[in-house]
């Protein structure tokens, strides 16, 4: 950043208070955790550069944290929000001041970080406004200058498009039903557009017509539940563990109770032009694909960073990931257009859907008929020419390259571990238990108590890390790697034995397979989805720029309890000086109350 842009950079204060109350965001009630009395929280929007104070306060009746997905917290890692990584869980009753830098402009979010609580509704968008001197890709998209001046404007006023799955029980007893049963729980009971949406049971007849030909022979005559989920007692997906299907809750994997809740509607005015979204996903299961009908997306920016602004009908979203999109408004459009978020996987048959309304605008000839849809119920597309999103088209604008070569590699299997709801990432499963242990940052060599040193990764400052991910076992979905602290960059990935030592001895046999030059930078990306006893990997690369303990992670929330996840302590060799005030006061100033 200039020296102009820091000298124009402010202190934010922002606020939030947690209650533990009923709400039915899909017309089904139960327990939620409101922010502010709101699900979503509240926006959070400040300018690249300022220094932000986020106090919380927890008026739940259990601990918890904030994560604050996708920042950075450079010089800050005792703010990054993860119990037992980071800092101790807020208590009930208890307030946390946690203080950052928002460095780096775009969408990003904050959400809870400790026992799926995200799953309850904990969770709100935070978008950085670029600083003056950031170069924008707009001419990409046109050389107009109306619509040129029509896109700068949307940015600036651009909104969050929050994706979310829901389940009619509350995180803490979806994860009992899965001890209870032993079963991996991998459907919900609707989907939810900014906090909004319905439960819907489909007929038996749309559900088999739906069901992806290339499960039926796994199904054995079976066919997916009420709910549209792939049966829980097919051990292919399972894995061959212990089972008690008689403790399966209703509604978990089966028994649909349809309820109608309210319906989101984006409204958008012809004489803006073009309208900005930052696409989000606070999915805890799901990855979703979304479109809006009739309306073509520009993406421009794939969590928070911008990329060469790419053109589809239709786009695949996993947990935790966040797309910008630029989308022209219609001269004369019908009054409503559907938007549609639907599940990719074979997991489950769901969507969920929202309006684009063009507001009180009726143009002549215009009616209430239906907007042309681009996918299907299962992601599929449409019509002939829907264009799906075309990640390697995107890649960063401007281009920004990796180190050649690395100081170190890490090779991590990821997969279960002695259980269908267990999971592991390298050596060993992270265990639930460990978010109340003394944080990571606070003494580095915390596991070691424990016997657990083999989930921790131990960097040098300056060093440039290849993470090499292997996924493992008969079926393995698409798992979404989140990397706390700084981005990394994907340099490559493929289907297929991985026999090397490191990418360099691998791109002396596959050069094609890795991307040097301009490879995707993010902070959450999908390993490749393995099917019938097939082999993947995917290369993260990253560099050591600030020290202190983070955690790479599944985003799923049932494989992250179920503990595919390790600690990153970077940095080791210059760990840093966790003010007294984290180590012991809530992020307050010692001598004061840190009271909710």
């Amino acid at each position: 950043m200039s020296l102009l842009a820091l000298s124009q950079a402010k202190v934010v204060p922002f606020g939030i208070t947690l209650t533990w109350e009923t709400a039915a965001p899909d017309g089904f009630g139960r327990k939620v955790i409101l922010t502010n009395g709101q699900l979503p929280g509240p926006p959070l929007y400040v300018n690249q550069g300022d220094d932000v104070q986020f106090l919380v306060k927890n008026k739940l009746p259990f601990e918890l944290t904030i994560h604050f997905h996708g920042i950075d917290q450079i010089g800050t890692p005792w703010s990054d929000g993860v119990p037992g990584i980071s800092q101790r869980p807020i208590k009930p009753g208890q307030s946390y001041l946690y203080q950052w830098n928002a460095n780096e402009y775009g969408s990003y979010f904050y959400h809870a970080h400790d026992k799926a609580h995200i799953d309850d509704g904990l969770f709100g968008a935070i978008y950085v406004q670029p600083a003056s001197n950031v170069q924008k890709p707009f001419n990409l998209i046109t050389n107009n200058h109306a619509d040129l001046e029509a896109i700068i404007q949307a940015e600036q006023k651009t909104q969050p498009i929050f994706l979310s799955d829901w389940t009619h029980l509350t995180s803490a007893e979806r994860h009992a039903a899965q001890i209870a049963t032993g079963l991996d729980s991998w459907c919900t009971n609707s989907l939810l557009i900014n906090g909004k949406g319905s439960a819907i049971c489909l007929d038996q007849e749309t559900i088999n017509a739906n069901t992806n030909p290339l499960i039926l022979p796994f199904l054995n005559g079976i066919t997916y539940t009420d709910l549209g989920c792939l049966p829980p007692t097919l051990s292919f997906f399972q894995g061959d563990y212990p089972h008690n299907f008689s403790a399966e809750p209703f509604g978990l994997w089966s028994g649909c109770k349809a309820s109608q809740g309210p319906t989101e509607v984006l409204t958008v005015s012809i004489k803006d032009k073009w309208v900005s979204y930052d696409i989000i996903s606070a999915t805890s299961t799901q990855t979703l694909v979304f479109s809006i009908d009739e309306h073509p997306l520009w993406v421009y920016a794939i969590d928070g960073r911008y990329v060469t602004p790419t053109i589809a009908d239709a786009l695949t979203i996993a947990n935790g990931q966040r797309y910008s999109v630029m989308v022209q408004l219609k001269a004369q459009p019908i009054p409503k257009y559907t938007v549609r978020a639907v599940v990719s996987g074979v997991n489950q048959i769901l969507g969920g859907t929202a309006f684009l309304s063009y507001g009180s605008v009726h143009t002549k000839g215009s009616t209430e008929a239906s907007s042309k849809p681009y996918i299907t119920l299962t992601g599929a597309n449409a019509t002939t020419d829907t264009i799906f999103l075309n990640e390697s088209l995107a890649g960063p604008f401007l281009p920004v390259a990796p180190a050649k070569t690395v100081d170190e590699t890490y090779t991590l299997s990821i997969g279960r571990a002695n259980g269908s709801y267990l999971w592991k990432m390298e050596n060993d499963s992270f265990p639930y238990s460990l978010d109340r242990e003394e944080p990571l940052l606070f003494n580095p060599n915390e596991l070691a108590k424990h016997n657990l040193s083999d989930l921790t990764i131990r960097t040098k400052n300056g060093s440039w890390v290849d993470l090499i991910v292997l996924p493992q076992g008969p079926v393995q979905p698409p798992h979404p790697l989140h990397k706390h602290s700084n981005k990394f960059y994907v340099i490559g990935s493929g289907m297929g034995i991985w026999n090397f030592s490191s990418v360099a001895e691998a791109m002396e046999v596959m050069p094609e397979s890795f991307n040097l030059i301009n490879p995707p930078i993010r902070d959450t990306y999908p390993t490749p989805l393995v099917l019938g006893g097939a082999e993947a990997w995917i290369v993260y690369r990253y560099q050591v720029v600030n020290p202190g303990a983070f955690l790479f992670h599944c985003h799923i929330q049932d494989h992250l309890d179920g503990g595919m996840a390790v600690a990153l302590i970077d940095g080791y060799d210059v760990w840093p000086h966790v003010p007294e005030q984290y180590l012991r006061n809530n992020g307050f100033p010692l001598g004061s109350h840190h009271r909710a």
